[in-house]
């Protein structure tokens, strides 16, 4: 059907709806009245889900189609291991809660439409799901178990409550304990279980990498890259030719390094610094990327579509080929390459008084790595001070120029979440058998305080032009979680000021800053950091809580980061004068999309790391179960206290067994409490455990109380 007579025929519908006379109607009804014949039905069909889908019109119980009201809303359905689950609703700051018996068949992560009921569950509105729009899974991936003349998968995702059936015929000759994924070929009804078939035989259980590769699918995260993609990237050029040169700006007399991590293959900023009188001429060199992908080619729409590398705990999962991402698009030492130079002019305040922003053509003089250039600044190392010696000079510019940022960013109020990430190291099979932190030294802040800059200067610049761009926003923090915050450091004597259930961002920094060097910082920052909203990107430049500015974005990473490689084509087109009208209306069509795409890759990434670390940490504590430890209560539930180990491995005691008492979960003060006893447990409470058992499935530890605390 034509899109203009579908859209055409939607409004009538609407009309109709809304029209008083025919509320509530019948699809039978709707078709007579506008006379569709049968040859037309099944297109009728079409625009009335569509408009459901796009929450135009509503549905009652008995299959009668309303205007859309206060009580039907639209949302995504997070299921629960325990048959209930919730429904997020855009725009709304808490979830519905949808009991078991009013899920209706909706599966986890299906856009449904819920009815809100009378109920309360707790601080929760009830609602019921009346209609699935959109089907969220269509692939399980699971452990594949073989019964006489069938098989079922159990689902990885504890948020799927049921088994998925296998007829033989359909088991692609998966065999007991084979990881498999299933296309779902019937999502099941009120007795009869989903079905599905293998389409893909990942591995045995046992087998190593097999349980990492699992989380991946079960993320849909894209490991090869199509042929067409490659073939593209293979006919990249391999050096910068003297055509590239052209209308670029040469800064290869400039003496500049990258400084990343020894495994660091995609090396996409170098940075150059020289002393002016009191000033500083800082430059950070970003990789032009947007030079070799252009814009819905192959590789840019891949891109797109996978949004950013994702970094897990045994592999690099890149957003672009290899041949581009290490090869002529990394900026390699000794080699001419092309860039995007944002150039700044600093003071002795760390204010940013001039810079230019232009492309330009570089050479890297030296690959730097965190660990070398720790050594010349913080350990005073006299064998690699001589090593670079010829760099030591701009070396030590560069750590004053990093201490007069990060001061300037502290006194406006910027939050430093400075505690222990953990390196989880495995052995050559993919066993876990070290949990360290990672090290946060002189040299990452000394990258990390040249990069925000940049980035900050970079999207100042764009919001004045008052051009379509991709911002990086973050919003403030919810009330509720700073309430909890707070309570939780009062156990340790600390307090923060709010007005209003709000936080200023100085608040947190000043609570970080009271918790460095004590026993408590690794986790009262985890916890602030838990507190906060996640960022994300817009087209509407509405600021940065966390780094507290008004104008951020992600300008120094287009290797791995699409909007920073979408935002490069923006500023090349308007440094070339080629931002006219129409350019501006296309940016202004797709920017939306693409922050809103990049955003949920983001978070896809996030959750696959945090679900492969918390898989390696549990299979690490096997080899230390009935091993006592010291930890702090890091969540308190109704089922049972969290307790976070030196090690960053959180564990549960279940509320069961807790010794000596009957515990109720006081919600109000976040304590579970005694009730013989009036015996405590508060957030950040020191507590003795023993490791119970753990789960790999679940990926759940558990814990028991250690008798010798009592």
């Amino acid at each position: 059907m034509d899109k203009q007579l579908q859209e055409k025929r939607k409004k009538i519908i609407c009309e109709l709806i809304q029209d008083q006379i025919y509320v509530p109607m019948k699809e039978k009804e709707m078709a007579a009245f506008m006379q569709v014949a049968k040859e037309d039905r099944e297109e009728f069909h079409k625009l009335l889900d569509e408009l459901l889908r796009e929450g135009r019109i509503g549905m009652t119980e008995k299959g009668k189609y309303v205007k859309p009201g206060k009580d039907l809303l639209k949302g995504i359905f997070i299921s629960n291991a325990r048959g209930f689950g919730f429904v997020e609703i855009e725009g709304m700051e808490n979830d519905l809660f949808i009991p078991e018996d009013r899920v209706n068949g909706a599966f986890h992560n299906d856009t449904v439409q819920v009815r809100l009921l009378p109920e309360q569950s707790g601080k929760r509105q009830e609602a019921e799901i009346v209609r699935i729009l959109d089907r969220g899974i269509t692939q399980v991936v699971g452990t594949f178990q073989k019964g006489n003349n069938y098989g079922f998968v159990v689902p990885d995702n504890t948020k799927l409550a049921t088994d998925v059936f296998i007829p033989a015929e359909r088991s692609k000759g998966a065999v007991d304990g084979h990881k498999v994924v299933v296309e779902l070929t019937s999502y099941g009804k009120e007795k009869k279980k989903p079905e599905g078939k293998v389409v893909e035989i990942l591995g045995h259980i046992n087998d190593p990498g097999v349980d990492i590769l699992s989380i991946v699918k079960s993320f849909d995260i894209p490991m090869e890259f199509e042929e067409k993609v490659l073939n593209q990237a293979a006919r990249a050029a391999s050096e910068v030719s003297e055509a590239d040169r052209q209308g670029r700006e040469d800064l290869r007399d400039l003496l500049m390094v990258t400084i990343d991590g020894e495994d660091a293959k995609d090396l996409d900023d170098a940075v150059s610094l020289v002393k002016e009188g009191d000033h500083y001429l800082l430059g950070v060199h970003i990789a032009d990327v947007s030079n070799y992908v252009q814009e819905n080619s192959a590789l840019d729409r891949e891109a797109l579509k996978r949004g950013t590398s994702v970094y897990l705990v045994d592999r690099v999962i890149p957003m672009l080929p290899h041949r581009l991402s290490n090869g002529i698009c990394s900026l390699n030492e000794g080699e001419d390459r092309l860039a995007l130079s944002c150039l700044m002019k600093i003071n002795a305040n760390g204010e940013v008084t001039d810079y230019r922003i232009v492309e330009s053509v570089i050479r890297v003089d030296r690959r730097m790595t965190y660990t070398s250039v720790k050594k010349i600044l913080e350990d005073k190392d006299e064998q690699e001070r001589k090593k670079y010696e010829t760099f030591i000079p701009m070396f030590e510019e560069m750590g004053v120029l990093s201490g007069i940022l990060r001061a300037k960013r502290k006194k406006r109020g910027s939050i430093d979440f400075d505690f222990p990430e953990t390196k989880i190291i495995l052995d050559g099979e993919g066993k876990p058998v070290d949990i360290k932190p990672y090290d946060r030294n002189t040299a990452t802040k000394l990258i990390e305080d040249f990069m925000l800059l940049a980035n900050e200067t970079v999207a100042e610049h764009f919001y004045w032009m008052d051009m379509p761009f991709v911002y990086r926003t973050h919003d403030n923090p919810d009330p509720e979680k700073i309430n909890q915050l707070g309570i939780f450091i009062s156990n340790f004597g600390y307090g923060m000021k709010t007005a209003k259930e709000e936080v200023h961002p100085k608040e947190i920094q000043k609570l970080l800053g009271k918790v460095e060097g004590t026993p408590e910082e690794a986790l009262i920052s985890r916890l602030a950091l838990r507190s906060m909203k996640q960022a994300k990107y817009s087209v509407e430049c509405t600021g940065h809580f966390g780094l507290a500015c008004g104008y951020y974005c992600h300008f120094t990473s287009p290797i791995r980061r699409y909007p920073d490689l979408q935002i490069h084509r923006i500023i090349k087109e308007h440094l070339r004068g080629r931002l006219k009208e129409n350019r501006i209306q296309h940016y202004e069509a797709v920017l939306p999309q693409v922050a809103d795409r990049s955003s949920k890759m983001e978070r896809r990434a996030e959750e696959a790391e945090r679900e492969t670390d918390k898989l390696k940490k549990v299979e690490y504590m096997e080899g230390h179960i009935g091993e006592h430890y010291e930890g702090v209560i890091s969540g308190i539930t109704g089922w049972g206290i969290y307790v976070e180990l030196p090690n960053t491995v959180e564990g549960l005691i279940h509320v069961s067994a807790l010794n000596g008492d009957y515990f109720c979960y006081d919600e109000a003060n976040y304590e579970m409490v005694g009730r013989n006893t009036g015996k405590k447990y508060k957030l950040g409470q020191k507590i003795s455990i023993i490791v119970e058992r753990t789960d790999r499935f679940a990926r759940t530890v558990d814990f028991v109380e250690d008798d010798f605390d009592e």
